[in-house]
C-alpha cells in the first residue's frame, strides 16, 4: 500500500494534485479573459489592476489589451518568485498570466458584449472575474498584477485575498477618477466589490459544514446519542459557567448541513433545556469530510 507520505512527495497522489491544480489555474484564466472579453472591453468599464490599466492603453493607443498585460505583469512575475513563494508560485503564475493574456487577444474577435447594462455588467463581469481568479488561486497560482500584492497582503498580514484585492483596486480607482469621471469609478468600484466576495467564495469554499457547541446538564447521554444515532464525533471542552462559577462539560460536534435537523432532535430527546450553538464551519479537513492537501512539486 502506497504510504501517504509518498504520494505527498511526488508519487500518483502528488502528481494528480498537481495536475488538478494547473487544471484549474488555465480554466481560471481563460473565465477572466472571456468576462474582460464580454463585459469589460465594449463597455470601457476598468476592471482594476493591470488589466484594467491594460484597458486604458488599449482606448488610448489601440494596443492588444493581452499583450500589454503580458508586458506589465514581467516585473511583477519576479517580485513573486522572490517573496511570495519561490519556483512554484513563479511557475505556476506565469502560465496563469500567459493563458489569460493570450485568451484574451485570441479569443477578442470572437466575443460579443451580451449587454451593455450597466448592473449587469457589474454583476456577470464581477461574477465571472471572481469565479475566474478564485480558481487560479485555488490551483495556489496567481493571475499577476495586483494578485500577486494581494498575495503578499494575505500572506505577511492575514488579511484576506479578496479583500486585499479591494483594498488595492480602490486605491487605484481614486486616481481614475480624476481621469475617467465618478459614473466610470461607480461602476468599476462595484464590479471590484462583486469580484471580490466572489473569489473569497470560491477560495474558501462553500460552507457545507456546522459547528455545533452544546452544554446540557446531561452531557453524557448526549455525547453517546451523538456518537452512537447520528454517527459523529464530539470533543469534550472543559468549560466553566460565568455566573455559577461551575465547571461543566462542553460538547463540540462538526457535522454535515443536513445533519443539523437531527442533531437537534437528538438534543431535545435526551435534554429539552440543553444549550446549543449553531454556525457555519467555512472549511473542514480530516476524518469525515475533505481530505488534508498535501505538498506537491512545481
Amino acid at each position: 500500500m502506497l504510504r501517504p507520505e509518498a504520494g505527498r512527495r511526488g508519487g500518483p497522489r502528488g502528481k494528480l494534485g498537481v495536475a488538478f491544480d494547473y487544471g484549474l489555474i488555465v480554466l481560471g484564466s481563460l473565465i477572466v479573459a472571456v468576462g474582460t472579453n464580454m463585459f469589460f472591453v465594449p463597455n470601457n468599464v476598468v476592471s482594476g489592476g493591470v488589466v484594467g490599466v491594460s484597458i486604458i492603453f488599449h482606448r488610448v493607443l489601440h494596443s492588444p489589451v493581452g499583450l500589454v498585460t503580458l508586458g506589465l505583469n514581467l516585473p511583477l512575475l519576479w517580485l513573486g518568485w522572490r517573496y511570495a513563494g519561490g519556483m512554484r508560485f513563479f511557475v505556476r503564475t506565469a502560465v496563469a498570466v500567459v493563458t489569460m493574456s493570450l485568451a484574451i487577444d485570441l479569443t477578442a474577435p470572437f466575443i460579443s458584449p451580451p449587454t451593455q447594462d450597466r448592473l449587469l455588467v457589474i454583476c456577470y463581469g464581477g461574477l465571472l472575474d471572481g469565479l475566474g481568479m478564485g480558481l487560479v488561486f485555488r490551483g495556489r497560482g496567481t493571475t499577476g498584477g495586483t494578485d500577486v500584492l494581494a498575495r503578499l497582503a494575505h500572506r505577511f498580514l492575514g488579511i484576506g485575498v479578496g479583500q486585499a484585492l479591494l483594498g488595492i483596486n480602490v486605491m487605484i480607482f481614486a486616481v481614475a477618477a480624476f481621469i475617467f469621471g465618478a459614473e466610470a469609478v461607480m461602476v468599476a468600484l462595484a464590479l471590484a466589490f462583486v469580484s471580490a466576495r466572489v473569489l473569497d467564495l470560491v477560495q474558501e469554499g462553500f460552507s457545507a459544514a456546522r459547528a455545533a457547541v452544546i452544554i446540557s446538564e446531561q452531557p453524557e447521554r448526549v455525547k453517546q446519542a451523538v456518537l452512537q444515532r447520528l454517527g459523529r464525533g464530539v470533543t469534550v471542552l472543559h468549560g466553566q459557567g460565568g455566573f455559577t462559577g461551575q465547571d461543566r462539560p462542553v460538547l463540540y460536534v462538526v457535522l454535515a448541513t443536513h445533519e443539523v435537523g437531527r442533531l437537534k432532535r437528538l438534543v431535545a430527546e435526551v435534554d429539552r433545556h440543553a444549550f446549543v450553538a449553531i454556525t457555519p464551519a467555512q472549511e473542514v479537513l480530516g476524518e469525515g469530510f475533505a481530505p488534508h492537501a498535501g505538498e506537491e512539486a512545481v
